[in-house]
Parts: C-alpha cells; structure tokens; sequence
C-alpha cells in the first residue's frame, strides 16, 4: 500500500504548499481512525488541506462553521413531526459524514461542544429515543485560531481527550509563499483527483492495526504518559510544579496508534523510536493541563514533553 500513501500525498501537495506536518497528521489521524486538532493561524490553508484530503478520497465532507448562536441540533439533527402522518422523522445534521469540518470549533459553546462527545468516542448519535451510526470511516477535522480570544469559548478536558492529535501549523517559508502568491494570481493550482476509494482506505487502516510493536516500545510509551502524571517518581521533580493533571489513559492508546501509523507512512512494517517520537507530542501536547505557575513562568506543554523524552529511556 506504499505506492497509495505516496500517491495520495503527491495529490494533496498539489494544494498544500509545505506543511509537511499538517499532512502527516492528517493521514496519520486518518490511517488509525483518530480525531483531529488543527491550531493555526488564519490563512495558513487549514480548511483547504481538510478539502484537498476529502477530495483526493473521494468521501463524503461537511463542513460546519462553528459560531455563538450554534446549537446542537445544527450539528447533530433532530425529530421533525410531519403532521400528515401524525409521526416523527429524522432530519440528519452533518455529522452524518465521512470528514467532519469543525471549523474555529472554540467559537462555539460548551452545549455545542458537549454534542460532539458521544459521536467522537461512540460513532454514534442519541436523537430522542433513538441511536443512529454514523458512516464509517467517521473522522472530526477541527480548526481553531490561537490569538483571537474575543467571543472564544475553551475546548473542555473532556473533548479534548477525544483527539488523537493536535497539530500546530505555522507560517510557510518565503520560497512556499512565493509559490503559493503565484499560484493563486494565476490560477494554475491543478485540480484534486481521487486517488483513494473507502474500500482502498478501510484496506489500509487493517494493515496500520497489524503493524508490529515490541513490549519494550509499548512499555516505553506507557512510561511517557506515566512521567505526565507522576514526575517526580521518573526524576522530573522540576516538572511537579508546571503540571496540574497528566495525559489520560487515552494517550497511551492513542500514542500506540499514532506510532503504528506513523511506520506505516514510513513504509516500514514494525515501530521504531523514531516514530513514537515524531507522534509524542501530536499527541500529547492537548493532554497536559498546565498549571498556574507554569502559565507565568511561560512553560509549554511542549517543553514538558521535551523534558520528559529526554529523560526516560527505553529499558
């Protein structure tokens, strides 16, 4: 299946101009059946990744641009009554998709946001008396801005865990920007093809599921989300401080995951350190509740992720 990652990121390069680690989330999310967060900036091409991956596999997108006056039932659907057959209907909301877009997802309320959390751990959705499945393969894509903070609501803890990763996208290199101004003034951004069936997808995601992990890798990851909780147990006692709650139980299944598929990109058929580093902190980094000292101080999640790979080892 190496031939089909390589041509699904040929494709999607067509429109992504660098950002290689904004498409290795995407596919590594997508490969493994994650969630994903994606942290950037207006204008760094969040949403036209998300289009470009839809498109290049060929399922089924919705996008719903989250807003204060959102309500669930915008998100979810509800139980219309027809009064000429005196019953209730479903009317579907967009969830009911393959890619959801959850575009500036901390624009809306913790009402709304407490609507995603059933369909993000369950796949599917309680309307009235009834639960619906939504289709499978099922991923929410969500965008948020980190500067603008009028009229923002913060994502809870809990809706939070429910994504494998989150992602942070920053400004392109003067050369990809020279390219991308151009491309745009000109009109020569050559069109998505599918490249990618579901059937193909769901094939791919089988093959991510045996990919080999040592015990000793597994133990190692468990001992990284363990460090989150109890540093100085691990020699991190300057950490105690700076971290109020660590990673759940989640982040040890999703790291595994993510590592899995992370090989599988590389083309490999067993995990190695490399990618359990190149995900940790993917998928960590949403996980770490920072403390109060840790905000004045200036301390990031990253920078406690950094301390800790580098000091617990591999046994």
């Amino acid at each position: 299946m190496k031939k089909h990652i390589d041509t699904l990121k040929q494709e999607l390069t067509k429109h992504i101009i660098g950002h290689s680690t904004l498409i290795n989330a995407l596919l590594i999310g997508l490969l493994s059946e994650g969630h994903i967060l994606i942290e950037g900036l207006p204008g760094l091409a969040k949403t036209t990744a998300v289009n470009a991956l839809a498109k290049a596999l060929g399922l089924e997108f919705k996008r719903v641009q989250f807003t204060a006056d959102l309500l669930p039932s915008d998100i979810l659907g509800a139980e219309v009554y027809h009064p000429k057959t005196e019953s209730f209907v479903l009317k579907q909301g967009p969830v009911f998709t393959n890619l959801l877009l959850c575009d500036e997802i901390n624009r809306a309320s913790a009402k709304v946001h407490s609507a995603l959390l059933e369909v993000m751990q369950e796949k599917q959705v309680s309307i009235g008396d009834h639960s619906f499945a939504v289709p499978s393969p099922f991923v929410v894509i969500a965008t948020q801005n980190p500067i603008d903070q009028e009229g923002v609501y913060s994502l809870p803890e809990a809706q939070l865990d429910r994504f494998m990763i989150k992602t942070l996208v920053g400004y392109n290199t003067e050369a990809e920007e020279f390219e991308i101004a151009t491309k745009i003034a000109n009109q020569s951004f050559a069109p998505i093809e599918q490249v990618i069936d579901a059937e193909t997808l769901q094939a791919m995601q089988a093959e991510v599921k045996e990919i080999h992990i040592e015990p000793t890798l597994s133990a190692y990851i468990i001992k990284l989300i363990f460090a989150t909780r109890e540093p100085r147990k691990y020699g991190l006692e300057a950490l105690e401080n700076s971290i109020a709650f660590g990673a759940s139980p989640r982040a040890s299944i999703d790291l595994i995951k993510a590592s899995k598929a992370s090989a599988y990109l590389r083309g490999k058929t067993e995990v190695s350190p490399i990618d359990i580093a190149l995900c940790t902190k993917e998928v960590l980094r949403h996980r770490i509740v920072l403390s109060y000292d840790a905000e004045v101080e200036d301390v990031s999640s990253d920078d406690i992720i950094d301390a800790i790979l580098q000091q617990i080892e591999i046994d």
